[in-house]
């Protein structure tokens, strides 16, 4: 089969890494396309993925727009030349409408109800749309199921295991106790009008106040009284340190989210509450997210708490979550060959089957 896969942010390298990795072991031709995006180009040089750039970044929303016209009409382009099976994408909205007019499957992976904009502009061109059974809304007879996280593709323990290496690379003793805070840049275009801790200083203050050391990674530039928390490393070593750390506090859903399914307790402060913050929270206790009034109070308060229980306490909430969340790569390998082998066959689409 002859396989597009785009990316347009650090998290699709992450969730279709080992997808790319296992197609291309079975045979498939994987053609990658990615637009700049925060770190998005050095993963995929990180983890030597062959990629071609079609776009760079964008350096607001109203930009945004001229930045992904040009994104694809240069992938039309490329894959006019391939001629795929399947096009396939996290959100999709490119992948969508070339697969549309070259008469290609496409296959969408999305978790994120509330970006209407994305999804208004994607799911009427997408053959096939894959969310988690969390997620809250209902799209019809192209949406499949499945149950697990976007975040179990590439932190599953059979697809990654930490190096606690990554202390000494960060500055950080054997036995400190830390906490790692992730502060959002709020430009993407479901951020605007929202917001999540309304003080970083009171934040970092009381978490040291508790014995613990503090680790600040903000999109854009850190508040400047904060930059002397602003940690660096790899990109492709950021999951070590989630793994690693005691709490963590995040304003983005998804390093929230990274955190829980690597069995570090995380609290995440932001007004916008999506079908999977909310399960992790619910049925596995791995997760605490706080909106509205006094959620900054609430959330930090929520951080104090959770590291004075015992470790042994998130390792048995994780065990749980993986015996009933599976691992989502060989969901994403699964679909994607069985929505191009009837249309290779036959010319027909595949049947949805979850």
């Amino acid at each position: 089969m002859r396989i597009i896969v785009t990316i347009q942010h650090p998290g699709h390298v992450h969730f279709f890494r080992h997808p790319i990795t296992e197609l291309t072991a079975r045979g498939h031709e994987v053609h990658v396309f990615a637009r700049e995006n925060d770190v998005a180009i050095d993963l995929l040089e990180a983890y030597d993925i062959d990629h071609e750039v079609l776009a760079g970044e964008s350096g607001s929303l109203v930009s945004l727009a001229t930045v992904q016209a040009t994104y694809e009409a240069r992938l039309l382009r490329r894959a006019r030349r391939i001629d795929p099976d399947v096009i396939t994408a996290i959100g999709g909205v490119a992948a969508a409408h070339v697969s549309s007019i070259l008469r290609a499957q496409s296959i969408v992976f999305y978790d994120t109800e509330h970006a209407t904009l994305i999804t208004a502009l994607g799911y009427p061109f997408a053959d096939v749309i894959c969310t988690p059974e969390c997620y809250r809304e209902e799209i019809g007879s192209k949406q499949v199921t499945y149950p697990g996280y976007h975040e179990l593709a590439y932190l599953h323990p059979d697809r990654f295991e930490p190096e606690s290496s990554i202390r000494e690379s960060v500055g950080l003793e054997p036995d400190d106790s830390f906490a790692v805070v992730r502060l959002s840049s709020w430009k993407a275009s479901h951020d605007v009008g929202h917001g999540g801790f309304d003080d970083p200083q009171e934040l970092v203050d009381r978490l040291e106040e508790v014995g613990l050391e503090v680790l600040l990674s903000a999109e854009g530039e850190p508040p400047a009284a904060l930059e002397a928390y602003q940690f660096s490393t790899a990109p492709d070593r950021m999951h070590d340190l989630l793994a690693e750390a005691d709490v963590v506090l995040s304003e983005g859903a998804t390093t929230a989210a990274e955190a829980a399914v690597l069995g570090t307790p995380a609290v995440y402060v932001n007004p916008l509450s999506l079908g999977y913050t909310r399960e992790l929270e619910a049925e596995y206790g791995l997760l605490f997210e706080y909106n509205g009034e006094n959620r900054h109070v609430r959330g930090l308060e929520r951080a104090v708490s959770v590291v004075k229980q015992p470790a042994d306490e998130w390792r048995d909430r994780r065990e749980r979550l993986l015996e009933e969340r599976l691992d989502v790569t060989a969901f994403v390998v699964r679909q994607i060959e069985s929505l191009a082998q009837p249309q290779m066959a036959a010319g027909t689409p595949a049947t949805n089957t979850g």
